[in-house]
């Protein structure tokens, strides 16, 4: 029997020092394209708050814990890691997830047939 593999979600929310905005948005977008490149890496993804310029957050999608820990130690995130206190305001957010919707989880034939208050 096969079993699906379900992405784990990371996602950073990080506030720019006053001023810092553009910095911090420049120094982001250049770890999309190794990050991308990396095994095991589904998605990495910059957003920039429309509400908050100074707002930040990464969404990323990784095969696996293991791999999303190697990424954290790869040396384009050492480095960035190194720059961020002069960048940031306060402390990084940072949160783990497992995605729940069906796109994760295919509907399966007794998924299909389950009772209402099952499902």
């Amino acid at each position: 029997m096969e079993t699906l593999m379900v992405p784990l979600t990371h996602i950073a929310f990080i506030r720019a020092r006053p001023g810092c905005s553009q910095a911090l948005g420049r120094r982001l977008a250049g770890l999309i394209a190794p990050s991308r490149a990396e095994p095991g890496c589904i998605a990495y993804d910059v957003h920039q708050s429309n509400e908050d310029p100074d707002l930040w957050f990464v969404h990323e999608n990784w095969r696996s814990p293991e791999e999303l820990a190697a990424h954290l130690e790869r040396p384009h995130m050492q480095h960035f890691a190194n720059e961020l206190p002069a960048l940031i305001k306060g402390d990084l957010t940072l949160g783990s997830f497992t995605r729940t919707s069906a796109a994760a989880f295919p509907q399966t034939a007794s998924a299909a047939s389950a009772p209402p208050e099952c499902v």
